[in-house]
């Protein structure tokens, strides 16, 4: 890494990926990693790529919460367990989730639901219960809306 046209390319390459998409810190120092970048040249490439506003982790912070529960249909839980596996400071985190109203997310909970209960045929009553609750669980969505829902649902019957 010791020629520094080199490294201007590198940096420049990402820049890019940082244009194309959101990154965090994690993300570009993998990218960086796999281009065999050393570590001081590493650092060098990451400050430049903050000062730039390149790489910014309250904006990548806020794009993953909205993308992912506008997009994926997660819950506030998984959308938090994963900016926690991506090393985002709790701030960040909590600005991120900001992004999600209370009636936006209690309206795709509400569709969510809907659609995920209409869309299991199991016909043993037990089973589609546990198939609703397992599959919005894994969404991320809090356990007590679930299982009100559910019992909404078998109520309805």
């Amino acid at each position: 890494m010791s020629n520094l046209s080199s490294l201007a390319e590198i940096q420049k390459k990402l820049e890019y990926y940082c244009v194309y998409q959101d990154r965090c810190h994690q993300e570009v120092k993998q990218k960086l990693f796999e281009l065999g970048v050393n570590s001081s040249d590493m650092d060098l490439i990451v400050v430049h790529l903050i000062e730039h506003n390149f790489l910014n982790e309250e904006r990548f912070a806020r794009s993953f919460a909205r993308g992912k529960h506008r997009i994926k249909f997660w819950g506030l839980k998984r959308i938090k367990n994963e900016l926690n596996a991506r090393n985002i400071s709790s701030a960040n985190i909590k600005l991120g989730l900001t992004e999600i109203s209370n009636e936006e997310y209690h309206a795709t909970f509400e569709t969510i639901a809907e659609r995920t209960w209409n869309s299991i045929l199991e016909r043993n009553a037990l089973k589609k219960r546990k198939k609703f609750c397992d599959y919005l669980l894994r969404k991320g969505w809090e356990s007590e809306m679930i299982y009100e829902k559910v019992r909404e649902f078998e109520n309805a019957r």
